[in-house]
């Protein structure tokens, strides 16, 4: 059991507090920028593009998922509505960021003239490196909690941050512990992370081009979707968590790419590389390839074009060596 309750302050300069949700946030966006920067290079696009991206994509996101915070805990900032642009900022709603994040997304890609599914491969491990970090900062600012529970990472929360019916009255403070959902969504955004690099890292003749990002919606959106029966006092439409209906929107969004996906007869997902489906950068062992995308089809094609272009090459070299023993026979008497 883990009985310390933290403190949502990570330093104070003066007047001014640095907290830690801001801290989560900050290494998550580093994370997720580190790792998209990877899997662009892997996929053969332009790298340098990602750091502007990330940050108008990051802005939108923000707005987005203060708003879907504001709404869910209007209470909070009914009486003092200047509190929702004051610091400290310290409640996010994912889901609001990413209707805003995905629609900046879309925007820049068709601005830009991307490929949004490719794009979307390459910022799907991107996302669960942001969610992993990021929560953590839910759990300095003791929420994102769910029941009681007795297993041994239970957590303490102080009296100050409990939600009905749990209060320390009936529920001693620091006796009892409660589900860490934010630990829970962490550990799911680290393996979901972990997955979609490995599934990128060589072709997979049973995946699309785009296929990474459904996946990405698929799993975040599913796994919130089942974590939603733990969460204590959540906001509800129709007596239904909005969380659990943002998240069936999602999983509903991502199998529909990997319909679209197959419908459009898609290329395999692969990474960019030569004909023979070789890494080019040798020297520090990344995983960085050529602009191509290479499939077996395409390595094929290719090699049928270059034995095309060989064959002229190869009917000189045998008119020559003919020539050459014309001439050293003797003549015919």
């Amino acid at each position: 059991m883990i009985d310390w309750t933290p403190g949502s302050v990570a330093i104070q300069i003066g007047p001014l507090p640095l907290y830690w949700y801001g801290i989560a946030y900050a290494v998550g966006l580093a994370g997720a920028y580190w790792i998209m920067v990877r899997q662009a290079r892997r996929f053969g696009e332009n790298a340098e593009i990602v750091g502007n991206g990330l940050i108008i994509v990051g802005i939108a996101a923000l707005i987005g998922g203060r708003l879907y915070h504001v709404i869910d805990q209007w209470p909070l900032y009914a009486n003092d509505p200047l509190k929702i642009v004051l610091p400290p900022y310290s409640g996010l709603g994912v889901f609001g960021g990413f209707v805003t994040g995905g629609i900046a997304f879309l925007f820049l890609t068709r601005r830009w003239h991307l490929s949004a599914w490719r794009w979307a491969d390459i910022v799907a491990p991107g996302l669960f490196a942001m969610q992993a970090a990021g929560r953590w900062g839910n759990f300095f600012n003791q929420e994102l909690y769910g029941p009681p529970t007795n297993l041994p990472w239970g957590i303490s929360i102080d009296c100050a941050h409990r939600v009905l019916p749990y209060t320390c009255d009936a529920y001693p403070f620091p006796a009892t512990h409660f589900h860490p959902l934010f630990l829970y969504e962490s550990t799911s955004a680290v393996i979901g992370a972990i997955v979609l690099v490995w599934l990128s890292r060589q072709a997979r003749p049973w995946l699309r081009v785009g296929d990474l990002g459904a996946i990405a919606l698929i799993w975040i959106g599913g796994f919130r979707f089942l974590l939603e029966f733990l969460r204590l006092d959540n906001w509800r439409l129709a007596n239904i968590p909005t969380a659990q209906i943002f998240g069936a929107g999602l999983v509903i969004v991502g199998l529909a790419m990997l319909w679209i996906r197959r419908r459009q007869n898609a290329p395999t997902l692969a990474p960019a590389a030569t004909a023979e489906g070789r890494p080019l950068d040798e020297e520090d062992g990344d995983d960085v390839y050529d602009v191509e995308t290479y499939d077996e089809a395409d390595g094929k094609a290719q090699a049928d074009e270059r034995d095309v272009a060989e064959a002229p090459d190869a009917t000189v070299a045998a008119h020559a060596a003919d020539g050459a023993a014309r001439e050293e026979a003797p003549p015919l008497t």
